[in-house]
């Protein structure tokens, strides 16, 4: 056992038992067996991606469904934890109930209504040194997967942390996210984080 963790003991949730709306065999396992190329964004998570622009008539692709809090789930809850080999959806980092949406998913809403997605995270421990790291992860992750109308906040749930404001500060000051995003030690642990990102 490694005692440089923070917390070198935690709790695990089997996958098997994690909501989704993905099948329940092991994520992107059929893509890999099928050899079907990941897409850029999730194999290069710095990539910069392109939207299809308000003047291309008849894409209806991004408002067939709306992305509603489960989709948000299943696109962070397999980010993997910086300290251990498991997923933040596996340590109960992420959970669906602390995903919320506003204004509420609908099919009625345009392509250019500002969504706000607030996700709140529970570290392993009241004392997690990488709960910034976790939460900057998180924000990556979505900023590169979400339409532009899109806007992510990403806290620590309160009373989790010993250190909530603090940390909460850092994850909502978006120079310091940017600056943090040019360090190239931070982004190589985020990329390492979101290489099981399916």
């Amino acid at each position: 056992m490694d005692m440089n963790k923070d917390n070198a003991n935690p709790t695990i949730l089997n996958v098997s038992e994690l909501p989704t709306r993905q099948g329940k065999k092991k994520r992107g396992s059929a893509a890999r067996k099928l050899g079907v190329k990941r897409p850029e964004y999730l194999r290069a998570p710095f990539a910069a991606v392109s939207w299809p622009s308000d003047e291309s008539e008849g894409d209806d692709r991004f408002t067939v469904e709306p992305i509603d809090e489960l989709e948000i789930y299943d696109l962070i809850s397999t980010i993997s934890d910086p300290e251990h080999p498991l997923s933040l959806g596996q340590l109960a980092v992420v959970n669906l109930p602390d995903i919320h949406i506003t204004p509420k998913p609908s099919l009625s809403a345009g392509r250019d209504t500002l969504t706000q997605v607030l996700v709140k995270i529970t570290p392993t421990i009241t004392h997690c040194s990488l709960a910034t790291v976790i939460g900057l992860g998180i924000r990556v992750r979505l900023e590169q997967a979400l339409p532009p109308n899109y806007r992510v906040d990403v806290m620590i749930k309160e009373g989790t942390h010993s250190q909530d404001d603090q940390v909460n500060k850092q994850l909502a000051d978006k120079e310091r996210v940017a600056a943090a995003l040019e360090n190239a030690t931070l982004k190589g642990v985020l990329e390492k984080m979101l290489e099981t990102c399916v």
